[in-house]
């Protein structure tokens, strides 16, 4: 049975520019390969205010999962700022399952927000 979609939109993405106590404020895209083949990615950034940072590649590899932490997307130099919201999109060769996860650590008492991105074929 296919389980998945090739194309997925998240569109509240932000990582807090501070953090207090022991945990740093983060936050991942996590991705289910079901496939036996790899998976190629191109992951898309939006923006407000400035330019989108396209095309960052990504594989993963047959019947893996991988958390991609955010703040580890670079493309061409640039990266995911903090403190600025943007939006995600993730397209996909083969249906994939994406999942996103955001750590608020800004005060004592922590927030760990999950959910499922939108998904289209």
């Amino acid at each position: 049975m296919e389980i998945g979609r090739k194309a997925w939109i998240i569109p509240d993405a932000y990582t807090p520019p501070e953090s207090s106590g022991k945990l740093e404020s983060h936050e991942a895209i996590c991705i289910l390969n079901r496939n036996d083949q790899a998976a190629h990615l191109s992951i898309h950034l939006y923006f407000e205010d400035r330019e989108p940072i396209e095309h960052i590649e990504y594989v993963i590899q047959g019947k893996r999962t991988k958390h991609l932490k955010t703040d580890s997307l670079h493309k061409d130099g640039e990266s995911v700022p903090k403190g600025i919201p943007y939006a995600i999109e993730v397209n996909s060769d083969l249906p994939i399952v994406v999942q996103y996860s955001r750590l608020d650590a800004t005060q004592s008492e922590n927030a760990l927000m999950t959910t499922l991105g939108f998904a289209q074929d």
